[in-house]
């Protein structure tokens, strides 16, 4: 669970790439956020029950 305050968004959430990094593998080119949701570089990502989701823009934060 995240310990974050505030706390991060939850995987299901619109906004859920704005959770914090919690592992980073640059090297291999994907990251660990705090609500369980490994990005990858080229944008897409993997969510904690196993789903893909495909490669896209993450909204933009104003």
């Amino acid at each position: 669970m995240c310990k974050h305050i505030p706390k991060c968004p939850t995987a299901v959430s619109p906004d859920r790439e704005a959770a914090q990094v919690v592992a980073a593998h640059p090297e291999q080119g994907w990251s660990l956020l705090c609500n369980a949701l490994v990005v990858f570089d080229d944008l897409g990502e993997l969510l904690p029950d196993g789903q893909v989701v495909a490669p896209h823009r993450p909204f933009a934060t104003a």
